[in-house]
């Protein structure tokens, strides 16, 4: 594919209403940077390298579901990547295919913004790539992690992995915990009055945090707000992971203050 413009993109499936191209398109532009970022649906990780390849992009993120299988098919993962046992980021230069992961940093930095992670501990739904993010970065800060997932064996081999607590999310009313943090994509849009557990469980948890940023204020953050829980969006974990994922790309600082704005504008206009 020739165009003068570099380019970079989305894949995932689905990845419609992912607002990763307004933010990213607008930081870019900001930027001078003369590119653009689009989104393309694909079925499997495979068909991801070779798009790359065949229409040279520069830059990718990865989303649900892709981001542990594409790792069989880079030519190197960044050590924190492997220990996830996620990427959401690829870089290609001079034909190589780089993996890194942003979501452990950017779910960090959001995190300790409204909850100290040291000596806390953090119920994690979900076993996913988004979950082991969460449970490295919480490992990382000093906090206890336990694992709830619906499919079982899932659930424990991540547990099993990090040396945390598993439990099936059956018996999500006998856990507590500092903070509940949802990492599937349970009650996102289009699918907005879902919520992964029953409100009557939220009790348990000081605060709740929901990675999905679309829409701003889930169903579950919706029932958490009413049981007295602080609640935290998924907004500031997608900035700051699409802000690092531009920082590795170009080696430049993106304007994140902008990145917000347009993703806030969107979500409120939808």
């Amino acid at each position: 594919m020739k165009n003068n413009k570099n380019i970079y993109a989305l894949f995932g499936n689905p990845v419609e209403h992912s607002l990763s191209p307004v933010m990213h398109n607008a930081a870019l532009k900001e930027m001078k940077i003369d590119a653009r970022y689009i989104a393309i649906r694909v079925e499997n990780a495979r068909e991801i390298t070779r798009k790359i390849k065949e229409m040279n992009i520069r830059g990718a993120s990865i989303t649900i579901p892709h981001k542990t299988a594409v790792m069989d098919y880079l030519d190197e993962v960044s050590e924190s990547s492997m220990m996830i046992g996620a990427v959401n980021t690829l870089t290609f230069t001079d034909g190589r295919l780089e993996g890194d992961n942003t979501d452990w940093t950017g779910f960090t930095l959001a995190l300790k913004e409204s909850i100290e992670i040291e000596g806390k501990t953090f119920a994690i739904l979900g076993a996913g790539g988004a979950a082991r993010a969460a449970v490295f970065g919480i490992l990382q800060e000093g906090g206890t992690p336990v694992i709830l997932n619906r499919t079982v064996t899932k659930g424990e081999k991540l547990a099993k992995e990090f040396g945390c607590d598993f439990h099936p999310i059956s018996e999500v009313e006998k856990i507590k915990a500092d903070c509940l943090i949802n990492s599937t994509p349970a009650g996102m849009f289009p699918d907005m009055e879902i919520s992964p557990v029953r409100a009557e469980t939220l009790s348990n948890f000081g605060c709740v945090m929901d990675m999905i940023y679309n829409p701003l204020k889930t169903r579950l953050l919706k029932d958490a707000q009413e049981a007295g829980c602080s609640v935290i969006s998924g907004l500031p974990m997608f900035i700051y992971q699409g802000a690092e994922q531009i920082r590795i790309w170009t080696g430049l600082r993106p304007p994140l203050d902008l990145m917000k704005q347009v993703v806030l504008e969107e979500l409120t206009n939808e």
